[in-house]
Parts: structure tokens; sequence; C-alpha cells
């Protein structure tokens, strides 16, 4: 497993999105556990979590509470794993998600946080999206005084633009180190917030990494369908697979990965072989012929 830096700290090139296994359609707690057991097995020592990824409405923290027993229930080291969390948003249990920026609201669901993962530190915690009704440097600031009191190590952005990471990274200086968009095969408006945060060091952690090559639980379909039904079926990054004898999704994180060296993937998902799969696109090296192939936009 290569690795890459959130701040100073290594973690594995890819990551675990654990999201799908705390939403709609989760698998049981034998099969979740299991898929982070898997990702652990594979060298994955970065997991993405958030206090809003739960199903019903009496279930906040269900993602990190579920984290935490993997990771206590697992045989083997975990001491290099960094965890990050999110706060921010909520789901009422109606499939909606909602937004709370407010300095108040994001400390107190940091300290939650913190007590659902068993820490004395969220390694990574980061501000899942800006409010509108709350002025983006306040809700920065609030990541600010969490820093100074300890209750977190690191900072981190999410869904976010080139002017609110310029404004994040005034305010938390070297304590800001990572960025949280959206982007993909098929989704690229992120570009210029990736550019920026390989300027300033930030690590960028693609959420939805396969979108073009399969669905983001979030947003919904994110490509078009094939004649087999699956998305985006027959796309280069599939003949690319092919040709490599791998999956597709090896084939989108492999072209993440090249995009910078500041970008770690973190796909979702919800069965061991999933992850394991996933792993293995650190090993591939693609040619710049390959790249050059994969690199027209897929049908959003």
């Amino acid at each position: 497993m290569r690795h890459r830096f959130i701040g100073d700290t290594a973690v594995s090139a890819v990551g675990l999105g654990a999201m799908p296994l705390s939403i709609e359609h989760r698998p049981d707690e034998a099969r979740a556990i299991a898929t982070v057991h898997a990702a652990l097995d594979a060298g994955v020592t970065f997991i993405d979590t958030a206090d809003s990824y739960h199903w019903h409405a009496d279930e906040a923290g269900h993602n990190e509470l579920l984290i935490a027993r993997a990771l206590a229930r697992y045989g083997g080291d975990t001491s290099a794993v960094l965890i990050g969390t999110k706060g921010g948003r909520g789901r009422p249990g109606d499939g909606s998600w909602t937004v709370t920026g407010t300095p108040a609201h994001l400390k107190r669901a940091a300290e939650a946080s913190a007590k659902r993962l068993g820490v004395d530190a969220i390694g990574l915690y980061q501000l899942h999206k800006p409010d509108p009704a709350v002025p983006w440097a306040e809700s920065v600031g609030a990541l600010r005084d969490l820093l100074d009191a300890g209750t977190i190590r690191a900072a981190g952005i999410s869904n976010v633009t080139v002017d609110q990471i310029r404004v994040a990274h005034q305010i938390l200086g070297d304590r800001l180190v990572s960025v949280q968009n959206q982007y993909s095969p098929a989704v690229r408006d992120s570009e210029p917030e990736l550019e920026l945060s390989a300027e300033l060091g930030l690590a960028f952690l693609p959420w939805s990494p396969l979108g073009g090559i399969s669905r983001s639980s979030l947003d919904g379909p994110s490509g078009a369908s094939g004649s087999s039904g699956s998305p985006s079926g027959g796309t280069a990054f599939h003949h690319v697979a092919a040709e490599h004898g791998v999956s597709p999704q090896q084939i989108a994180l492999a072209w993440l990965l090249s995009r910078s060296p500041a970008v770690i993937p973190v796909p979702g998902a919800s069965r061991p072989a999933s992850i394991a799969d996933s792993a293995r696109a650190t090993e591939l090296v693609l040619s710049p012929g390959e790249l050059a192939r994969l690199g027209e936009v897929l049908p959003g």
C-alpha cells in the first residue's frame, strides 16, 4: 500500500468511505464490521465518517459508533489508523440532509463525535458543508476554537469553493490539512479546488470518487446507464480495466491518484470485497497513453 499525507500524518493512498455502512440499504453489522476489517487487512489507514452518516432520525453518530466497535474488535494493530469525521450536517430521518454551521452546534457536535469514537482528541475533524445562514469565517472559527481546546488535532473543510479554502487557510494556517469535495471521472468541477489544495499543501479527499463508474448514495446516480444496466458501462475506464484485467473502479481510483500527489480518494464500500478491490488501485500505474484515453469527461 502506497502512502500519502494528511497534514503530517502518513495514511494509505486510498481510504475507506464508511457512509454506506450506516445509511439506507446498509448491510447488517456483521458484514459492516467485516468490511472495515477487510480495509485494515488491505493496509487502509484512513477511514472517513461523519456524525450524519445514519438512517433514522434517532441514531445520529451511527457510523462513528460502528467504526469504533470495528476497530475495537480488530485483532491487529490500529494505532496508525486516522479517523476523519465531520460535523455540520444532519438527517431528520426522511431521507433529506440539513446543514447547521453555527459555532455552538459545531463545538457540541465535535465533542459528541469524540465521545462516540472513544478518543481524547479527533485526529481529523472536517466542517461538512458551508451553511448559507452562517458567515463562513464564523464556522471556520469554530474549528480554530476546537483546535485550541484540544478537542481536535487537525481540521478540514468539505464541499467548498476556492474562496472558502483561502479564507479557511487564513484563519487556520497549517492546522487546516484537508479539503473534501466531490471529484470523479464524471464530476470534475472541483479541479480549481484540487489545484489550490495542492498549492497550499492540503490533502484533497474526493468524495464519491467513482462517479461515472458507480453510484453515489448521497447525490443519486452520476453517470449514464449502459446496455447492461450498470452505470456508465462501456467507458474508456471499462476498456482500460479489461486490458489490465482489473475492475473499472480500480482504474478510476488509479486515475484519481495520478491527478496530484495531494489526492487521497475515499471510495465507499459495504462489502469486504469492494474495499479490498479498491485498495489494490494503489498498485496500478497507468501509462501516459492510458491517461490520455481517460481524459474525456464522462456524462454527468
